[in-house]
């Protein structure tokens, strides 16, 4: 019997997360293999460039004190491509301002074709004022930004081809060259609770993401969510049906330091881990992004049963 959904991994790849410490690529590349190796459909790495104590969003790590800061997304997502064989590679999601459409869909595609095409290509508007203010890119208008930039993206990796005139971006008959194997391009998944990014989802992208301090580990919460992209997507026009829904959770399996991601925490027996899972599956959740406690090689050995375990469904 197939799997009732997608298990994806997500790796720590900033400082304090591997056990107080800063992951480096060879623990980061042990652990994306072990995942393979064990089960999991899919490996993730986020997307941010510093986090401050002056962070408030509850649930990325930025309620630890001092600033940290992650390695650079792009570059870790092309060396997990290149090593990994059968695992989906992902961003947990790339923020729209760091990069502009035309140069993340020629990375995309370049990835893509390092990967054999397993690239998911997460998005999304960003959220991090003081990092904006730190590098030096504009957070303001996030929505209309957001709505050309996808309209970009989407038009080159689908078509290979792209002229828009915008507001704040403007491509003059843009072209990829070559093109990854996988016609149409990475799938577009796009990471928002918000009910205007939602109508942009529903109009543009191949599937929809939520992070789990937006619903707390709570299915009537994510339920909820799921309920208002429906709508998003009837008001676009769209069956709810062809828009993929995924979502972000914590899990714990075994003794760990402090946390770098904020509770509740999913607990329990294997069996009543592979059950939550089978939860999320039951609602519609096609794919999950698990952060794992102890987010290192002992949590991923520690939920390898949990797999074999969601394989007997």
């Amino acid at each position: 019997m197939p799997r009732p959904l997608k298990v994806g991994l997500l790796l720590p790849d900033t400082e304090g997360q591997l056990d107080g410490r800063t992951p480096r690529w060879p623990e980061i590349k042990e652990m994306a293999l072990a995942a393979e190796q064990v089960g999991f459909d899919s490996v993730w790495v986020t997307d941010h460039l510093i986090h401050r104590p002056d962070d408030s969003t509850p649930g990325d790590g930025s309620s630890q004190e001092g600033p940290r800061g992650p390695w650079e997304c792009w570059s870790m997502l092309s060396a997990l491509a290149a090593v990994t064989t059968d695992v989906e590679v992902g961003a947990l999601v790339l923020c729209a301002a760091f990069r502009s459409p035309g140069m993340l869909a020629k990375m995309a595609d370049t990835v893509d074709e390092i990967s054999n095409g397993r690239l998911i290509l997460g998005i999304g508007a960003g959220w991090n004022e003081p990092e904006y203010r730190a590098f030096g890119f504009p957070f303001d208008h996030r929505v209309a930004r957001f709505t050309e930039y996808i309209q970009i993206l989407r038009a080159l990796l689908h078509d290979g081809r792209a002229t828009f005139h915008g507001t704040y971006w403007t491509v003059e008959d843009a072209e990829l060259r070559p093109r990854a194997q996988r016609a149409g391009g990475p799938p577009i998944m796009v990471g928002t609770p918000s009910p205007k990014m939602m109508r942009v989802t529903a109009r543009y992208a191949d599937s929809w993401n939520v992070w789990f301090s937006e619903f707390g580990n709570d299915l009537d919460r994510l339920a909820g969510l799921m309920a208002e992209l429906d709508t998003a997507c009837r008001e676009v026009g769209r069956d709810p049906r062809t828009l993929e829904r995924t979502a972000a959770i914590v899990m714990e399996v075994g003794p760990h330091g402090p946390s770098s991601m904020e509770e509740p925490f999913i607990r329990g027996s294997v069996s009543e881990l592979a059950e939550s899972l089978r939860r999320h599956a039951a609602i519609g959740i096609s794919h999950v992004q698990v952060w794992l406690e102890p987010a290192n090689m002992a949590g991923i050995a520690a939920f390898a049963p949990v797999l074999a375990e969601l394989d007997r469904s």
